[in-house]
Order: structure tokens, then C-alpha cells, then sequence
């Protein structure tokens, strides 16, 4: 898979708690982004096919 690097800005408060995040579950906060965002990815597709979890 192609990764693709950007600069993301981010409120303070949400960067503490990222930072948490991933240490907490033993990632990268690169690794943790991406996380989080396959998850809202499968939710959202979860809500276009009406399945629910």
C-alpha cells in the first residue's frame, strides 16, 4: 500500500490526547490516526449498507 505523508494541524487538547492514545495501545501516533480513521471509515460504510453492529 502507498502511504502518502501531510502536515495535520491540531488543537492541543487533541493532540494530548493522541499521544495518549497511542501510548496507551502501543502504536505510532502516525499508527493511531490511521486507526481511528479505518474505524470511522467502517462505520460510516456499516451505516450506507444498513448493518448494525
Amino acid at each position: 500500500m502507498k502511504t502518502i505523508q501531510f502536515k495535520l494541524n491540531l488543537p492541543s487538547d487533541v493532540k494530548a490526547w493522541l499521544e495518549e492514545e497511542a501510548v496507551r495501545n502501543l502504536r505510532s501516533q502516525g499508527a493511531q490516526v490511521v486507526t481511528l480513521l479505518r474505524a470511522a471509515m467502517s462505520r460510516q460504510a456499516d451505516l450506507h449498507t444498513g448493518q448494525d453492529d
